[in-house]
């Protein structure tokens, strides 16, 4: 009789206190930690104008709030820092421990691609995968090297492309009523 074991390390959310605070991100998808190096200009620049733009919306509606690059644990095995989030006042008022991170899905959740296969993989895949199962309403990837946001939104219980907004394009949502961003204004 024969018996199969997952030989694979599976990484916890303990095991990231143990490594060192040295620029890298590092995040636990199913199990697997997955590094980053800090991003690109150009990715910190899209990354913070449409912060700044779901921002100014959420002052000026007060329903809700956005964050650059919070922590979401979901699970011991899934812990990952998204580069952008918005959350309704309600969601927000159960989501975050008392540590500050959130510990389950916003309704928004936003991904700046990081050039190489790898980090695409890891943002259009095994994220995409993880944000459909935990509830997640919408998830957009922005490319600011084609210049461009695909949207994913909840329907039939799971994240499914809807729509690809380019620079000449406004960018719209119905989770924030009234909110618009031109996708030019991202990468200016």
């Amino acid at each position: 009789m024969s018996q199969t074991t997952d030989e694979r390390l599976r990484w916890t959310t303990a095991d990231l206190e143990l490594l060192p605070d040295n620029g890298n991100r590092y995040e636990i998808i199913d199990g697997e930690l997955l590094v980053t190096r800090a991003p690109h200009w150009k990715h910190q620049k899209a990354c913070g104008r449409l912060f700044a733009a779901l921002d100014m919306w959420s002052q000026s509606t007060a329903l809700g709030e956005a964050t650059i690059n919070p922590g979401i644990i979901f699970s011991d095995a899934d812990n990952v820092i998204p580069d952008v989030v918005w959350a309704s006042n309600e969601r927000l008022a159960v989501l975050l421990d008392d540590a500050g991170h959130l510990t389950a899905a916003p309704e928004l959740i936003v991904e700046v691609l990081s050039p190489g296969g790898e980090n695409e993989r890891r943002d259009r895949v095994a994220k995409l995968k993880l944000y459909s199962a935990r509830g997640v309403q919408e998830y957009w990837i922005i490319d600011w090297q084609t210049q461009q946001i695909e949207v994913y939104r909840r329907e039939q219980a799971s994240l499914r492309l809807i729509a690809t907004f380019f620079s000449n394009d406004e960018l719209t949502c119905p989770l924030l009523p009234g909110f618009v961003c031109t996708v030019a204004r991202l990468f200016a």
